[in-house]
């Protein structure tokens, strides 16, 4: 009567679309439910879903099932919590770490092999208030209570003392001096007035080791320093054909001090080389600290002063 106007629509009607066209299927199954008093598809899949959810919570067998699964569960994790966990950690079972400080090494790996322990080595720096291979420090601590197999870690003192170095500090100032071996891991030991004079005051005139020398790090240089020129006059030797080393020795004995003017082609350090001039003429009088130059010969004249040196 009142659908006189309205078209018959059933679902089974609708002409199918394209074949992924589905979201579109599902809008016009609803329209055509909605047309008939149908309801819509989405509504009656909820209902359906409801009905199957209240079956299932109202099951018996469902929730006997589920508390069964639950007793299970529990039961094995007291099981494996209460026995097979404390069987392969070995809950129970606490050792005491032994003090294995100030001992040599293997000692030391003996000692923690017999207490079911093991040692694991961290090599330390030389350590001069330990001898070496001597264990410095263990971690954990001695006496603390841990479990069977664990690793102690042992810090031994290095076998061998670092070596340096020694630097030059002749000719410069006592702070710098001592700014320089400090730098190069080395100690100040004493620092004496000079008993030859120099020209320049607080001034490094000496060191023991020499510069070059190789020592142990941390060794100790004993410095000399000037405290000026002297008052008393005296005369300056000829060391004309003297080598380097002669020549600087006879002047320290006029208590004088010497400057070795090189070339170019004149290695540092080579004494044995041979003076041909000095700075002031032999006999000059001078003050006590004073400095001769010195000044080398060449190839063929070395030859010659060494054929006329005595």
């Amino acid at each position: 009567s009142g659908r006189k106007n309205s078209p018959e629509l059933h679902p089974s009607s609708i002409p199918a679309s394209s074949p992924g066209a589905d979201g579109g299927k599902l809008v016009a199954l609803n329209r055509v439910c909605e047309v008939s008093g149908f309801g819509t598809a989405t509504s009656g899949r909820r209902s359906v879903m409801m009905k199957r959810l209240l079956s299932l919570a109202s099951n018996v067998y469902f929730w006997g099932g589920l508390g069964a699964l639950v007793v299970v569960l529990a039961i094995g994790y007291v099981l494996f919590n209460s026995f097979i966990m404390p069987v392969y950690t070995r809950q129970e079972v606490s050792l005491e770490v032994p003090n294995v400080r100030k001992m040599p090494l293997e000692e030391a790996q003996r000692v923690l092999a017999s207490h079911d322990l093991r040692a694991e080595v961290v090599v330390q720096r030389f350590n001069p208030n330990f001898p070496p291979n001597v264990v410095v420090d263990q971690t954990p601590r001695p006496e603390l209570a841990v479990k069977p197999n664990r690793r102690i870690y042992l810090t031994i003192n290095s076998g061998s003392a670092p070596t340096v170095t020694v630097p030059r500090v002749e000719g410069i100032s006592m702070r710098e001096a001592r700014n320089r071996l400090k730098a190069a891991g080395l100690e100040v030991g004493s620092m004496e007035p000079d008993t030859i004079p120099s020209p320049y005051e607080n001034t490094i005139t000496r060191q023991s080791p020499a510069s070059g020398s190789t020592v142990t790090e941390g060794a100790t240089v004993n410095l000399w320093y000037s405290t000026g020129l002297g008052t008393q006059l005296v005369t300056v030797p000829d060391v004309t054909g003297s080598t380097i080393a002669d020549a600087q020795r006879m002047l320290l004995r006029s208590r004088l001090r010497s400057v070795v003017v090189r070339g170019d082609s004149y290695p540092e350090g080579d004494s044995t080389l041979y003076i041909i001039r000095q700075s002031r003429e032999p006999g000059t009088q001078v003050r006590e600290g004073f400095e001769v130059r010195l000044y080398l010969d060449d190839s063929s004249e070395e030859e010659g002063a060494a054929d006329s040196a005595p």
